[in-house]
């Protein structure tokens, strides 16, 4: 089970000009053909973030990995977020891909204020479907 799951219903939600951040532990691994999303024009939509390069990123990689710092994790995900945004102002929403994400999704909320989605959203969906 992936969050990129929600990437279609998500771009339905917003108007046509408006873009989806999708953000990544490491945006070089993820491409557009597990986005989900065939159309062209909606893939456009989409703007593909990644934290590599940051503490979060580096801490890892290191074995065994440290402790989880959810600081770094804030830090590292709220500028991937700004540096898009310059680029793309039309970002409206932002989906977290990686599950190391969702501790800091209440912050990023309060710092971008934008819509997060992330895996903990569609496990919500899911579980309320079938209890």
């Amino acid at each position: 089970m992936s969050s990129l799951l929600l990437l279609p219903a998500l771009l339905r939600q917003l108007p046509p000009p408006a873009k989806i951040a999708v953000m990544t532990y490491d945006s070089t691994c993820l491409g557009q053909d597990l986005l989900g999303v065939d159309d062209t024009t909606e893939r456009g939509r989409i703007v593909i973030g990644g934290i590599e390069g940051g503490k979060y990123w580096h801490d890892e990689l290191k074995r065994p990995p440290p402790p989880t710092d959810a600081a770094a994790i804030k830090t590292d995900v709220a500028a991937c977020i700004a540096r898009l945004r310059e680029t793309h102002p039309e970002i409206a929403l932002i989906l977290f891909e990686c599950a190391g994400f969702p501790v800091v999704a209440p912050a990023i909320r309060h710092i971008a204020k934008l819509p997060v989605y992330d895996i903990t959203n569609l496990c919500r969906m899911t579980m309320a479907s079938v209890a």
